[in-house]
């Protein structure tokens, strides 16, 4: 089993910079959605970050190793994670942080594959060994995360089951869906799926599986498509979806999707604050590094 796990934390945050349409936020919940990486939202006790409670699962699922990719203005995560750039000491973790650049002429990120480029760029003995990548503003349960390091599969992706995740309908309607066969090799990714469609969509155990972006990849292979992912011709940015689209053009049933039903906990938006902080109040009522 492999060690690494990328978290992607680099993103802009556009969405969580709107203006909220619930008024039960503080006023210090509202600045720190203005200006902070989602994943460090003090949504948890104390007023610790959500990532606290996602390195935390990474922990108990096994990894040691844990790359944190950043925007160019991520200093805040070196507060709470380690001042230095490599191998810091969080509860037994090693840290090091990739720092994703915006290229010349954009005001942006370039996307999801465009920041493990970056990170594998910069850290590139993730070419030679097999990694697992998720985002910062999800919290994946250690057993997901534990089921990607134990996985045989080259690639892989946790495909959770539509009906499990807690959010509004019209939310989960927009998300993309898996086509899987009858083996849960990944056959296609179905961006804005309509309603008519959703039949042919399902899986074995008739479940309509989305990815939340948490894979499991084999760095030698994945490289190449890394470096030549196309850009997305709507969102103009370079997406993980696609690059495990084109490694299964490449090379058929090498990405398994692990079926997971359970919820998981989203920071998008700043609606999703309050609904954050009650599920922690819940489920982690302390933080325990010990356990």
């Amino acid at each position: 089993m492999h060690n690494n796990l990328v978290i992607l934390a680099g993103g802009a945050s556009s969405r969580m910079k709107k203006e909220a349409i619930s008024d039960n936020l503080t006023a210090e919940e509202i600045a720190q959605a203005n200006e902070r990486s989602k994943g460090l939202i003090g949504v948890g006790a104390s007023g610790r970050p959500l990532l606290d409670y996602l390195l935390l699962n990474a922990k108990k699922a096994g990894y040691k190793n844990i790359y944190i990719i950043i925007g160019e203005q991520g200093e805040l995560f070196k507060e709470f994670y380690g001042s230095r750039n490599t191998d810091n000491d969080f509860h037994g973790l090693n840290i090091s942080f990739a720092v994703q650049y915006i290229p010349e002429g954009r005001v942006k990120p370039f996307g999801t594959a465009d920041a493990l480029f970056q990170a594998v760029e910069q850290f590139p003995e993730l070419n030679t060994q097999q990694y697992s990548v998720c985002n910062s503003d999800n919290l994946y349960s250690a057993a997901a995360l534990l089921a990607l390091r134990e996985t045989s599969s080259p690639n892989a992706f946790i495909a959770y089951d539509r009906e499990a995740l807690e959010f509004p309908s019209e939310r989960i309607s927009r998300f993309a869906i898996a086509k899987l066969d009858q083996n849960n090799q990944l056959l296609d990714i179905l961006e804005k799926p309509s309603a008519d469609v959703l039949a042919d969509y399902k899986d074995v155990e008739g479940k309509i599986r989305v990815s939340m972006n948490a894979f499991k990849f084999n760095g030698s292979t994945l490289y190449t498509h890394l470096k030549n992912c196309p850009v997305h011709p709507e969102r103009d940015e370079k997406e993980l979806p696609t690059v495990l689209l084109n490694a299964v053009k490449e090379n058929p049933n090498t990405t398994i999707g692990i079926p997971f039903s359970e919820h998981v906990p989203d920071l998008t938006a700043k609606e999703d604050i309050a609904d954050v902080k009650e599920y922690l109040k819940q489920h982690y009522p302390v933080l325990d590094w010990e356990a």
